[in-house]
């Protein structure tokens, strides 16, 4: 009797696009908001919240196409993947953003980190500052925030996955 072996490869690119495509959306929605500089609060648990929400879809999709059994290697697996695609189309995206659509975002994310840190510390020399600001800087170059929008991706892809993974998994009766 054959098993059905469900694609890890179409379940994350599937899943890895509405994420991709969830996340973008969510993006352009605090750009006409204006909330795209300073981020609050809420935008990242919404953030976080539709990447739980797709991960978990998507493995349970995973999980049905492949007989009702997961793994909890195959939930990494497949959480990986997809927040690996998310992520990638998701730094293409927010260079087209930053280079295209809103150029001076980096400019002004970085005039809001000197008056936040100004308002914090009010005893800030002018050097403090400056080395602080230089720092801010590097960290917003192309390739900076393209390496960490990856990295936190894939590790809060992990973290869902291994969560929802150790909740769903279901191993092949063996014979």
């Amino acid at each position: 009797m054959d098993t059905p072996k469900a694609s890890i490869k179409k379940i994350a690119l599937n899943y890895g696009l509405i994420l991709a495509l969830a996340s973008i959306g969510w993006s352009v929605v605090l750009f006409v908001l204006d909330e795209h500089i300073e981020r609050p609060w809420w935008s990242g648990v919404i953030s976080f919240a539709l990447m739980v929400v797709i991960i978990i879809y998507g493995l349970k999709a995973f999980k049905k196409d492949n007989g009702g059994y997961m793994s909890l290697g195959e939930a990494l697996k497949a959480g990986l993947a997809i927040s690996l695609i998310a992520g990638v189309v998701g730094v293409i995206f927010n260079f087209i953003f930053v280079t295209y659509i809103d150029p001076d975002v980096v400019q002004k994310t970085l005039e809001l980190t000197e008056e936040r840190m100004y308002e914090q510390n009010p005893n800030m020399t002018q050097e403090q500052a400056e080395m602080a600001l230089s720092m801010t800087e590097k960290f917003m170059s192309p390739g900076i925030m393209a390496a960490l929008g990856i990295i936190a991706t894939l590790f809060f892809g992990f973290i869902i996955s291994l969560v929802g993974g150790l909740i769903m998994k279901n191993s092949r009766p063996e014979h």
